[in-house]
């Protein structure tokens, strides 16, 4: 391990490319222009480029005099908020490796993640947080300290190995400011910046050694293809512990400039978009479908006046959209869509948080197309792209003069993708990622040949556009022989406002069924008109009203598939899944394992 003194000279001459140099340069010519805001007790306080600086400053100064040196692992366990950034910075300044924990994650995942690491430091949000780390602290060699941001309610304060955020900034205040430039000078590009761990859907995850280059490269990609300002805005609201949201709040808003804000906390995302109305949005698939649900569930509770003009234009923009998708557009259609956003959709954008959105994105994993298509109908500009973990979220994106609702699109600028001869996404670029750390077995399987291996199935169409399958490993098999995508026909399901999860289940079975999770919002608002009374999830996905509704979306969603794809039997799971209990993955992903091991009478019922 270096241990290199703060004020010792580095020999060896390095290209200046790590986010803390560009938040050094940022801080040099543009001190007050506002870098961050973050809502507090509903009030939005700013932080400049110049205090963002200072702030990483002290925080990287106060991990050294912690003890963190070159490599050491520093672990974040916080909802976004301004403070996981300035640790991630504050780590990455010193030459170590920040660690990202979800704040779902439980405590046996919290400690799988902090001894894997080998976290010597860890940064947590507040008591909760702190109350998972300490259940396994004596059986955490490596971790010395634990510095809390929010210490209110933390009885454990006093313990010398504990403290608050604003010691570590005190701490780091007392360090000859002056050295930070030479810190910088010694980061090299091929050094791990951060670790970010895979999902898990299969087993324990994998920590993927992402490095200062790969972030860079990243942030470079993505402002070619989007061209960012410095006056737009984004609402950091996915957990920043995931590489898109960490390339976004972090990667582009330091490589870019452009301003980054924190909302309240989770509870208030929505409020906190409408207050935002960010000019870029990322939102994940689970984003979008919320959003849709919401838009339809206020129509239905409308009056039947707003209701008529509600659907009369949403089929207007439809069809629009059909003839600008076939280069058909036509100059009368922009009139008539202008009347559209004057009537229906200007209110709706405003309401959704996405007046002033110039590009928005989804990615993450596939949707719907009809998702897609509602939103691009009333004036969302989004479109749909591809990356993962392993390739810093750099993959392909589809281009603005190109749509085609499906594909994930082409691939980014200076990067390549292929299809190899059993199906499986290739994709090569300075964004690929440096292996899994201590796993060795696992990083040659993934990188080979300099080509990452993504696990993903997929083809390219006559006009070089990528269609994803599904994953490699969740392709079904069914007793007749047939492959089967379950993703395609589970997004299918959940374009439905009324389904929040869907799982097909089929491999080496003579048909498909399905286990399914209502979405409890829009079902409790629709049994709520129906005049159906009901107390809890399991009571209101046990009446057989809503077991009505259900089959009546699985019989829609059946009719564009063939006979073979269809879904024969389903079955509604009596609890709502959630990523504490393990059966999703951080990413809310569902883990199919877990989910068949734990419901097998209920999908054996079906056979």
């Amino acid at each position: 391990m270096n241990s290199r003194k703060l004020d010792e000279p580095t020999n060896e001459k390095k290209e200046l490319i790590s986010l803390p140099a560009k938040l050094f340069e940022h801080a040099q010519i543009r001190s007050n222009n506002v870098a961050i805001r973050h809502k507090k007790f509903g009030i939005w306080r700013e932080f400049t480029w110049g205090e963002y600086f200072d702030i990483v400053k002290s925080v990287s100064f106060g991990l050294y005099e912690l003890g963190v040196r070159d490599g050491d692992k520093v672990a974040i366990h916080s909802e976004n908020r301004p403070e996981w950034v300035f640790a991630d910075l504050g780590a990455q300044t010193l030459g170590s490796v920040s660690v990202g924990i979800y704040p779902t994650s439980p405590a046996a995942e919290v400690e799988y993640l902090l001894s894997h690491s080998e976290a010597s430091v860890l940064i947590v949000e507040d008591e909760e947080q702190l109350d998972k780390a300490l259940e396994a602290w004596d059986r955490l060699e490596k971790l010395q300290k634990i510095v809390v941001i929010d210490p209110r309610g933390v009885n454990t304060i006093d313990d010398p190995r504990i403290i608050t955020f604003q010691e570590l900034l005190d701490l780091g205040d007392s360090v000859d400011g002056q050295s930070f430039e030479k810190m910088i000078q010694t980061i090299a590009p091929s050094e791990t910046a951060i670790i970010v761990y895979t999902s898990g859907t299969t087993g324990p995850p994998k920590g993927a050694m992402i490095t200062h280059q790969n972030l860079r490269f990243a942030a470079i990609s993505w402002g070619g293809v989007y061209e960012f300002r410095k006056n737009d805005e984004v609402l950091s609201y996915l957990p920043l512990c995931h590489v898109a949201e960490r390339v976004i709040s972090v990667a582009n808003g330091v490589y870019h400039g452009y301003v980054v804000n924190f909302g309240e906390d989770t509870n208030s995302f929505l409020e906190d978009l409408r207050e935002v109305q960010p000019t870029f949005f990322l939102g994940v698939p689970r984003v979008w479908e919320k959003m849709l649900a919401s838009i339809q569930i206020r129509s239905n509770d409308a009056t039947w006046f707003k209701r008529t003009l509600f659907n009369f234009w949403i089929k207007q923009g439809g069809l629009i959209l059909q003839r600008r998708l076939k280069g058909k557009g036509t100059f009368a259609d922009s009139i008539w869509f202008g009347l559209g956003w004057l009537f229906v959709f200007r209110s709706l954008k405003k309401r959704i948080g996405m007046m002033r959105v110039r590009e928005a994105l989804s990615g993450a994993a596939p949707i719907a197309p009809q998702v897609l298509e509602f939103l691009m109908s009333v004036g969302v500009p989004v479109r749909e792209g591809y990356g993962m973990t392993e390739n810093t979220a750099v993959a392909t994106i589809v281009p603005s003069d190109e749509l085609r609702l499906g594909s994930v699109g082409k691939s980014l600028p200076n990067s390549e993708v292929r299809i190899a001869e059993d199906g499986e996404i290739l994709t090569r670029s300075d964004a690929t990622f440096n292996g899994y750390f201590k796993n060795p077995e696992a990083t040659k399987e993934t990188i080979v040949d300099g080509w990452l291996h993504t696990g993903d199935i997929g083809h390219m169409d006559e006009f070089g556009h990528l269609w994803i399958t599904d994953r490699k490993k969740d392709i079904i098999i069914t007793a007749g022989g047939k492959n089967l995508s379950p993703s395609e026909i589970e997004n299918r399901i959940k374009v439905s406002p009324y389904i929040r999860e869907a799982m097909v289940i089929g491999d080496r079975r003579k048909y498909l069924t399905a286990l399914i999770g209502i979405e409890s919002d829009t079902v409790g608002d629709w049994a709520t008109r129906q005049g159906i009374p009901y107390t809890t999830y399991e009571d209101l996905s046990s009446k057989d009203e809503v077991n009505e509704l259900v089959s009546g979306v699985i019989n829609d969603a059946n009719k564009d598939f063939a006979q073979v794809e269809t879904i024969k039997y389903f079955k509604l799971l009596p609890i709502e899944l959630d990523h504490e209990d393990g059966q999703l993955t951080a990413t809310q992903k569902v883990k199919r394992a877990t989910l068949t091991e734990q419901f097998a009478e209920l999908i054996e019922s079906m056979y």
